[in-house]
């Protein structure tokens, strides 16, 4: 129920912003549900079958997750016998905080995102949500086990490039803070990911400067210059090149965007 904003698809399942009225409710059904609200200090989980009912009026990004997709990415947790959720709510945390608020600008301004950048968001949650909340409870049944993400030093090397997403990162040495070596790292990082390592990176960064542009946090200049470019022309060509349009375009487009959906429908009734 609610109003629908905006509804992206793909292999993922179905990612749906809406606004939810107090006692509205968005539920499961074949596959789980993660619910992220901004302003909200948790995330709502739901299994299939499950609902969740709004108490106030709410902005609600909701990725209904494919179950295939799930089972690919981690079997061992989302398995046909699994109930993957034991909590229905678990606190958020920044990372995650980030992600969800960067995914809602995206859904919102779609006519920018590419099915790259979209998998790539998501598939960064996933793995967000099974390292915080669900690796840690599964002591008998390791979360990792049958993943691609099974290999502890990629998942390292991730949370290394995460830290500090810049473009003067050396992978020379990210491969040799995991223990490989340059051309087993780099095939290990593949196989794992889905991306090189330095488009991994690229994706990063791309995610930091939607978060500061859209949120209004520095100067483009700022921007550039915490993401390692020598000058702001190289990071108006690098996000021109991933996203399609300038940095400054994006900031006035995400700006105007937000500002039009928050406000409230106009009155077309004639006297």
């Amino acid at each position: 129920m609610g109003r629908l904003v905006r509804i992206l698809e793909g292999r993922f399942g179905r990612l749906v912003l809406s606004d939810l009225g107090p006692n509205e409710t968005c539920g499961a059904q074949i596959d789980p549900v993660i619910l992220m609200q901004p302003g909200d200090a948790d995330l709502v989980f739901l299994n299939p079958g499950e609902s969740h009912t709004a108490t106030v009026a709410t902005r609600l990004l909701a990725l209904h997750a494919a179950g295939e997709w799930l089972r690919t990415s981690f079997p061992a947790v989302f398995g046909p016998s699994e109930v993957p959720f034991a909590q229905t709510r678990e606190p958020i945390t920044p990372r995650i905080r980030r992600l969800a608020d960067t995914l809602a600008v995206e859904v919102l301004n779609d006519r920018f995102v590419s099915a790259e950048r979209l998998d790539f968001m998501l598939q960064e949650l996933l793995l967000s949500i099974v390292e915080t909340y669900l690796a840690r409870r599964r002591l008998s049944s390791p979360a990792w086990r049958g993943s691609r993400f099974e290999d502890s030093r990629i998942r390292r090397a991730i949370a290394l490039l995460r830290a500090r997403p810049n473009k003067e990162l050396n992978m020379d040495d990210l491969a040799s803070q995991v223990g490989l070596s340059r051309s087993r790292f780099y095939d290990l990082f593949q196989l794992c990911t889905g991306f090189s390592p330095r488009a991994y990176l690229d994706m990063l960064c791309v995610e930091t400067a939607i978060s500061r542009l859209s949120s209004g946090q520095g100067k483009i200049a700022e921007v550039s210059a915490e993401l390692g470019f020598s000058a702001q022309s190289n990071f108006t060509r690098f996000f021109l090149h991933q996203v399609g349009v300038p940095p400054s375009e994006y900031r006035r487009a995400t700006t105007k965007d937000q500002a039009a959906d928050d406000s409230p429908p106009q009155d077309t009734q004639r006297p």
